[in-house]
């Protein structure tokens, strides 16, 4: 339901572009606009917003340059048929069966995408503070890094660093600058420490600059940025990892069950 327009009173310091892109934002994402429908027409939406022509034009070319709509001068805008796509952390937690490739990959294709991934960096590094906190490391302590760029469809969708104790990648292929094939669980499994357990911490973040130019993100809007922590046996995390998505194109879905 859309909160009618307020004409006398506006507390919201935001240019009216920003608030009524922010409207038509939300009513994408909430799919009151649905994939392929076409946006109200212009005049519609400057009698709504009490705009000009141009400050609806300026809100629909954020709305553009954030890939949640498309159209041209002088034709329809409509919404983008994925203009959002929805993540389910329990599809990649498995190790992928003999022989195939990292569930991300699998799992992203299901939808009829094309997926796949970048490693951009592999090194001993000290962590941020909050993964060096959940390794249980000393003050400067390092750790082994993989980090590495997901794409769908050649659309950079998410960053992802993961972060793994000295004496466990020492010696093993997650040293070394190339792609573990069927993904780090299996190996980790395959190491004698078999995932047990995952745990998520979900925030939003404004993004850093890295976040912003590798995921082409068209302003300020928020990344979403998980810290996933992954243990085996005893407890021991064997896996930091920090996913960054945009967060105006993805949304989280958890699933539980009565206990």
């Amino acid at each position: 339901m859309t909160v009618p327009h307020d004409k006398t009173d506006n507390a919201d310091g935001r240019s009216l572009h920003a608030r009524i892109a922010a409207d038509l934002r939300d009513e994408i994402m909430n799919g009151d606009l649905a994939p392929g429908a076409r946006l109200p027409s212009t005049e519609r939406l400057k009698e709504r917003f009490a705009a000009s022509n141009a400050t609806v034009q300026k809100a629909l070319g954020l709305l553009k340059e954030e890939r949640l709509v498309v159209g041209r001068a002088g034709s329809a805008v409509t919404v983008r048929e994925r203009r959002q796509r929805t993540m389910r952390p329990a599809s990649y937690m498995a190790p992928a069966d003999a022989g195939d490739r990292y569930r991300w990959l699998t799992e992203a294709e299901k939808l009829g995408t094309q997926a796949r991934s970048r490693l951009l960096r592999v090194a001993e590094v000290v962590p941020p503070a909050d993964v060096s906190a959940v390794l249980g490391l000393p003050e400067g302590g390092t750790a082994q890094l993989r980090h590495q760029l997901l794409l769908i469809d050649d659309e950079p969708v998410e960053l992802v660093s993961s972060y793994y104790p000295l004496e466990i990648a020492h010696g093993t292929a997650l040293t070394k600058r190339q792609k573990v094939k069927g993904g780090t669980p299996v190996l980790l499994a395959e190491l004698g420490y078999p995932p047990r357990l995952s745990v998520d911490r979900l925030s939003a973040r404004v993004p850093t600059q890295e976040q912003f130019t590798a995921l082409q993100l068209p302003g300020d809007l928020p990344v979403l940025r998980t810290l996933r922590v992954v243990h085996s046996d005893g407890d021991r995390p064997i896996e930091v990892t920090v996913m960054v998505k945009a967060g105006h194109l993805y949304e989280m879905r958890y699933e539980f069950t009565g206990g």
